[in-house]
Protein backbone atom coordinates (compact mmCIF):
# COMPACT_ATOMS: atom_id res chain seq x y z
CA UNK A 1 0.00 0.00 0.00
CA UNK A 2 1.70 3.18 -1.38
CA UNK A 3 1.37 6.29 0.88
CA UNK A 4 4.23 8.30 0.18
CA UNK A 5 5.52 8.44 -3.54
CA UNK A 6 9.14 10.32 -4.19
CA UNK A 7 10.31 11.19 -7.54
CA UNK A 8 13.17 12.76 -8.94
CA UNK A 9 16.25 10.73 -8.07
CA UNK A 10 18.79 9.62 -11.00
CA UNK A 11 22.26 9.96 -11.89
CA UNK A 12 24.10 12.69 -11.73
CA UNK A 13 28.09 13.51 -11.73
CA UNK A 14 30.08 14.85 -9.11
CA UNK A 15 28.63 18.76 -8.55
CA UNK A 16 25.61 17.80 -9.68
CA UNK A 17 22.15 18.76 -8.63
CA UNK A 18 18.48 17.23 -8.01
CA UNK A 19 15.50 18.48 -6.52
CA UNK A 20 13.32 14.91 -4.92
CA UNK A 21 9.83 15.56 -4.12
CA UNK A 22 7.40 13.87 -2.25
CA UNK A 23 3.51 14.02 -2.13
CA UNK A 24 0.50 11.99 -1.46
CA UNK A 25 -2.97 11.74 -3.27
CA UNK A 26 -4.38 9.92 0.07
CA UNK A 27 -4.10 12.79 2.62
CA UNK A 28 -2.85 15.90 3.40
CA UNK A 29 0.94 16.11 4.27
CA UNK A 30 -0.05 19.70 5.96
CA UNK A 31 -0.31 18.51 9.49
CA UNK A 32 2.68 16.44 9.89
CA UNK A 33 6.64 16.68 10.06
CA UNK A 34 8.40 15.88 7.18
CA UNK A 35 11.96 14.09 7.01
CA UNK A 36 13.92 12.71 4.22
CA UNK A 37 16.25 9.58 4.72
CA UNK A 38 19.08 7.80 2.54
CA UNK A 39 20.02 3.91 2.71
CA UNK A 40 23.21 3.30 1.04
CA UNK A 41 24.40 -0.45 0.10
CA UNK A 42 25.44 -2.43 3.31
CA UNK A 43 24.56 0.85 5.57
CA UNK A 44 21.78 1.59 7.67
CA UNK A 45 19.14 4.57 7.37
CA UNK A 46 20.47 7.76 7.75
CA UNK A 47 18.25 10.71 8.94
CA UNK A 48 19.51 13.79 6.12
CA UNK A 49 16.75 16.06 6.99
CA UNK A 50 13.76 17.60 8.63
CA UNK A 51 11.06 19.82 8.28
CA UNK A 52 8.27 20.51 11.03
CA UNK A 53 4.27 21.14 9.53
CA UNK A 54 4.46 24.98 10.02
CA UNK A 55 8.04 24.88 7.88
CA UNK A 56 9.15 27.18 10.49
CA UNK A 57 12.12 24.37 11.85
CA UNK A 58 14.23 22.77 9.40
CA UNK A 59 17.29 19.96 10.62
CA UNK A 60 20.33 18.75 8.53
CA UNK A 61 22.79 15.65 9.20
CA UNK A 62 26.01 16.96 9.83
CA UNK A 63 27.18 15.54 6.35
CA UNK A 64 24.54 17.39 4.36
CA UNK A 65 24.70 20.84 5.55
CA UNK A 66 25.64 23.14 3.23
CA UNK A 67 24.36 21.07 0.39
CA UNK A 68 20.57 20.04 0.82
CA UNK A 69 17.77 22.22 1.35
CA UNK A 70 14.55 20.65 2.78
CA UNK A 71 11.39 22.62 1.52
CA UNK A 72 7.14 22.01 1.42
CA UNK A 73 4.65 23.75 -0.63
CA UNK A 74 1.29 22.76 1.41
CA UNK A 75 -0.95 23.90 -1.52
CA UNK A 76 0.40 21.71 -3.60
CA UNK A 77 0.90 18.50 -1.03
CA UNK A 78 4.43 18.64 -1.75
CA UNK A 79 8.06 17.88 -0.08
CA UNK A 80 11.12 18.90 -1.32
CA UNK A 81 14.79 17.78 -1.24
CA UNK A 82 17.02 19.99 -3.43
CA UNK A 83 19.96 18.14 -2.92
CA UNK A 84 23.29 20.29 -4.76
CA UNK A 85 26.84 19.81 -4.77
CA UNK A 86 26.48 15.95 -4.88
CA UNK A 87 29.37 13.21 -3.64
CA UNK A 88 29.86 9.94 -4.97
CA UNK A 89 28.80 9.08 -1.35
CA UNK A 90 25.33 10.63 -1.51
CA UNK A 91 24.70 8.06 -3.34
CA UNK A 92 22.02 5.87 -1.52
CA UNK A 93 18.22 5.68 -1.59
CA UNK A 94 15.91 8.11 -0.45
CA UNK A 95 12.76 7.57 1.11
CA UNK A 96 9.92 10.34 2.30
CA UNK A 97 8.50 9.74 5.88
CA UNK A 98 5.59 11.49 7.26
CA UNK A 99 5.47 11.60 10.93
CA UNK A 100 2.35 13.42 12.46
CA UNK A 101 3.03 16.90 14.10
CA UNK A 102 0.15 15.59 16.72
CA UNK A 103 1.39 12.21 17.88
CA UNK A 104 5.46 12.13 16.81
CA UNK A 105 5.80 9.43 18.68
CA UNK A 106 2.77 7.39 18.19
CA UNK A 107 4.46 5.44 15.55
CA UNK A 108 1.76 6.23 12.75
CA UNK A 109 3.94 7.76 10.14
CA UNK A 110 3.82 6.87 6.90
CA UNK A 111 6.85 5.87 4.66
CA UNK A 112 7.47 5.73 0.44
CA UNK A 113 9.11 3.39 -1.75
CA UNK A 114 11.93 5.40 -2.15
CA UNK A 115 13.81 7.37 -5.58
CA UNK A 116 17.37 6.19 -6.14
CA UNK A 117 19.83 8.98 -6.06
CA UNK A 118 23.64 7.84 -7.39
CA UNK A 119 26.29 10.24 -7.91
CA UNK A 120 29.25 8.65 -10.71
CA UNK A 121 31.05 10.01 -13.38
Amino acid sequence: QVHLVESGGGLVQPGGSLRLSCTSSEFSLSRYDMRWYRQAPGKERELVAAISSTARITNYADSVKGRFTISRDNLNNTVYLQVDSLKPEDTAVYYCNAVPSWAPNSGNDYWGQGTQVSVSS
